[in-house]
């Protein structure tokens, strides 16, 4: 009890030295709330670039503002460094790190890993851990647990550990790391009595659960609930087309039921860290029970095949001006996968924008938020300037994100045909726009611009 007992005191009195590994979508804001809450926070990132920035305040997160991070370097309650051996003085650790997807699609756990290497060489006995990585449910026994008791330790007693999902969603207005809820198990109730106490501290709300598997599975069925709605719908905007309905119309006519129906909308495939990749890993572990989970594979496919439905769409607008998509010219309007976002992660854009390239288009692409990328062939591609004389040059626009600061009407007036994958252009009468989901009549033949 000892151990326990020094750190709910340090808990209580906010006395307690706090480190965030991973100081990027998840870690960073999660350290600006930990320092509001009233503790000493070390950030540790070993990509020395981030490090330099936060030290001279600047953030490089769209939803943590520099102030925040100025202000929290020079009143000495923030220490970002990539120097692990801080973990010596630290009573509490969480764990923010990335969880991708290995090229065969399994999850690749070895950012965690490397962070757990870490804290067995560091860590000092009675050191809180909480796991913050999205990832499957067994992780947090498996991977850290195991690993210290290997060493002798005894959780609950020498560490205590505990899983807390992430929730961040990037540009959301309404919510943010403060006033989202926040589920947390422990894997003792000693270990989860800490986690409640200092995110009682740090988050407006604390949902404790009886163990880090709830905690760990909570996280997955979330996403993958999101997952398997958005495919339905994309595959209903499929159907729609087939049958020229208007899928947009639609879904607004079912949205009037006020009870046992939630709008998803289509688009041109998923993005973000979340949706794509947090399903597989709940199905890759699935599999280790010789369960095999049909919605989750099926719904994979739909929204994996999304950015390929656009191109064939754009295909069958373009006939209708003669044209083909090789040597076309193709305006990409946003690459970022959410609105009001510079967030490129798992970006269909990306996709789409490979897609159009291979098959011989010549790509461009518009976004004021995420100006440049790397293709797959390592290139730096910058996004063209705003500039509506240029845009009614090419011989189709392909609408990927609906940022607000688009000038709609203007583009439309353009003249130019436009696929348009998200009903951006909803209540603008144009012929020359074409929504995914509405079916497009094939007899009907066009004149491109200009002839």
């Amino acid at each position: 009890m000892m151990y326990f007992n020094r750190l709910k005191d340090r808990l209580q009195n906010k006395t307690a030295k706090v480190g965030v590994v991973g100081l990027g979508y998840v870690g960073l804001p999660l350290s600006m709330e930990m320092v509001k809450g009233g503790f000493i926070v070390f950030g540790i990132d070993t990509d020395e670039r981030k490090v330099d920035s936060l030290r001279r305040g600047k953030s490089y997160i769209q939803d943590v503002p520099d102030a925040a991070v100025a202000d929290a370097v020079n009143a000495g309650m923030f220490f970002p460094t990539s120097a692990y051996d801080v973990m010596k003085e630290l009573d509490m650790i969480s764990i923010c790190v990335p969880t991708p997807l290995s090229e065969n699609q399994d999850p690749d756990t070895s950012f965690i890993k490397s962070v757990v290497h870490e804290i067995k060489k560091h860590m000092q006995k009675g050191t809180l851990i909480v796991l913050e990585s999205t990832t499957y449910p067994g992780t947090t026994e498996e991977l850290i647990q195991f690993e210290l008791e290997a060493q002798g330790l005894t959780a609950g007693k020498d560490f205590f550990l505990c899983f807390s999902p992430e929730r961040v969603d990037p540009g959301n207005r309404n919510y943010n790391t403060y006033n989202t809820p926040k589920v947390i198990g422990g894997t003792t109730e000693a270990c989860k009595e800490l986690g409640v106490l200092l995110y009682g501290h740090v988050v407006k709300t604390v949902v404790p659960v009886s163990s880090p598997k709830v905690a760990e599975m909570s996280k997955l069925l979330e996403n993958t609930f999101r997952s398997v709605n958005i495919a339905f719908v994309n595959e209903l905007a499929m159907m729609c087309d087939r049958m020229e309905i208007d899928v947009w119309e639609v879904i607004r006519a079912a949205s009037t039921k006020p009870f046992g129906f939630m709008p998803f909308h289509p688009g041109p495939g998923i993005g973000g860290h979340c949706i794509p990749l947090d399903p597989m890993y709940l199905s890759w572990k699935a599999k280790e029970y010789r369960f095999y989970s049909k919605f989750i594979e099926l719904a994979q496919s739909i929204n994996d095949n999304m950015p390929e439905y656009v191109l064939t769409k754009t295909a069958q607008v373009l006939n209708k001006y003669a044209k083909s998509i090789r040597n076309s010219k193709v305006l990409i309007l946003g690459m970022a996968y959410k609105p009001d976002v510079d967030d490129l992660r798992e970006s269909p854009g990306l996709e789409v924008y490979e897609l159009f390239r291979g098959s011989g288009a010549f790509v461009d692409y518009y976004d004021p938020y995420a100006t440049s990328f790397k293709d797959e062939r390592g290139a730096v591609v910058t996004s063209v300037a705003y500039d509506p004389a240029a845009f009614a040059r090419y011989d189709c626009m392909v609408f990927i994100t609906n940022h607000r600061c688009f000038s709609y009407h203007e583009l439309a007036a353009l003249g130019v045909p436009i696929i348009d994958t998200r009903n951006a252009f909803a209540g603008i009468q144009s012929d020359n726009i074409y929504k995914l989901g509405t079916g497009i009549k094939s007899s009907e033949a066009k004149l491109a611009v200009g002839v």
